[in-house]
C-alpha cells in the first residue's frame, strides 16, 4: 500500500513536543491490567493540557478475555466505569474497537474507534493535529490509517510499546498481538513517539503503601484505583508494581519528564526483534523516565478533583 508523504521537516516540526492544549483521543485495552485505569484517569484530570475527545475500547487477548473481541468488549465496560467513577459523560466520548487483530493490510478492522478517529482527523482545520494516545495493541490505530491513509498527515501518534531498540527481542504485549499492525504505524510514515516499556515505562513503580496515602480517598475515582491496585496481588509485602500507561500521558503533559530522541524508525522483524536502515524517516523515542515528579502531578490532580467535589 502506498501512504501519503510526510516532508522529513514537517516530520521533524511535528515530532517536537507539542505545546498549549492538546486534541487527543486514547485507544485502551482498559481491562487488560490496572494501569489503564490510571492512565485515563490521569488525561481526564488534566484539563488544562489536554482535551481527550474520546476513548476507544481496544482488544487484547491473555487470561483476562477468551479472545480479543471479548477482551474489547471487556475494555469498553472498564471504560465506562471509570468515567462514572469521574462522573463524566459517556455520551459521544466511548467507542468499540477491533474484535480482531489484522489478518493483513488489505483488510482494515472497521470499527467505531477506527472510523471516528478518521472522521475526527479528516474534519481538522488545516494545521491542526490530533495525539492519539495508544495504550494497547495497535489493531485500532492501524486499521484507521489502513481505511483513510490522509490521516497519516493530521495526527501524531504516543504509543507505549515495544521494548527499547537496543533490546535483544521486542516480544512486548501490545506490540506482539498484532505484529503486523505494530509494523504498519513503524513503516508508514506517520509521526509517532515511541515510549518503550523495558527500561523506560517500566520505572513507573508504586506501591500499596503509596497508593493508600495519596489514592485511596480522593474522591469515588481514587477509592476505585486503589481497589484495583489492593486486589493485583494477594502479597504486597516488598511488591511494587509499574503503573505502565500513564508514561504516555505524562510526556504530554510534560515532555521533560521522559527525555526524549529523534532516531530512524526501526523495522519490526518475524522474529519480533529490531532492525535498522538510517535511510528510514525519523520517530521520536523515549530512553527515560523521571517517575517522582509523574507520579505528584497524578497524586496532586486526584487530590485537586476530590477537594473540588466535596
Amino acid at each position: 500500500m502506498k501512504f501519503p508523504t510526510i516532508p522529513e521537516a514537517v516530520r521533524l516540526e511535528r515530532l517536537q513536543p507539542a505545546r498549549g492544549k492538546i486534541r487527543m483521543v486514547i485507544d485502551s485495552d482498559t481491562a487488560n491490567e490496572i494501569d489503564d485505569q490510571f492512565a485515563i484517569a490521569y488525561a481526564l484530570l488534566s484539563p488544562e493540557q489536554l482535551h481527550v475527545e474520546a476513548i476507544y475500547a481496544a482488544p487484547f487477548s491473555n487470561e483476562r478475555s477468551a479472545g480479543p473481541a471479548d477482551g474489547m468488549e471487556k475494555s469498553y465496560r472498564e471504560i465506562l466505569t471509570i468515567l462514572h467513577h469521574l462522573n463524566r459523560s459517556t455520551e459521544g466520548m466511548v467507542f468499540h474497537g477491533s474484535d480482531r487483530y489484522l489478518a493483513d493490510w488489505d483488510h482494515p478492522v472497521r470499527s467505531e474507534a477506527a472510523l471516528d478517529l478518521v472522521h475526527r482527523a479528516m474534519r481538522l482545520d488545516p494545521g491542526e493535529l490530533l495525539y492519539v494516545v495508544g495504550i494497547a495493541v495497535l489493531t485500532d490505530i492501524a486499521s484507521a490509517i489502513l481505511l483513510e491513509p490522509n490521516i497519516i498527515d493530521r495526527i501524531v501518534i504516543v504509543w507505549l510499546g515495544g521494548h527499547p531498540h537496543h533490546w535483544h527481542h521486542t516480544k512486548e504485549f501490545n506490540l506482539k498481538q498484532d505484529v503486523l499492525a505494530a509494523s504498519l504505524i513503524f513503516d508508514c510514515g506517520v509521526p509517532l513517539v515511541q515510549i518503550p516499556c523495558l527500561g523506560v515505562a517500566s520505572h513507573l513503580l508504586t506501591t500499596l503503601p503509596e497508593i493508600e496515602q495519596y489514592v485511596a480517598g480522593r474522591g469515588a475515582i481514587g477509592d476505585y484505583l486503589a481497589d484495583t491496585f489492593r486486589a493485583c496481588s494477594d502479597d504486597h509485602v516488598a511488591f511494587s508494581r509499574p503503573i505502565w500507561d500513564i508514561s504516555a500521558i505524562a510526556w504530554l503533559v510534560n515532555d521533560k519528564w521522559l527525555p526524549s530522541e529523534l532516531v530512524h524508525s526501526p523495522i519490526v522483524t518475524d522474529q519480533l526483534t529490531w532492525s535498522f536502515d538510517q535511510r528510514r524517516h525519523f520517530i521520536r523515542r523515549a530512553f527515560f523516565v523521571k517517575r517522582d515528579p509523574i507520579f505528584r502531578d497524578l497524586f496532586e490532580k486526584l487530590e485537586q478533583h476530590a477537594a473540588a467535589k466535596k
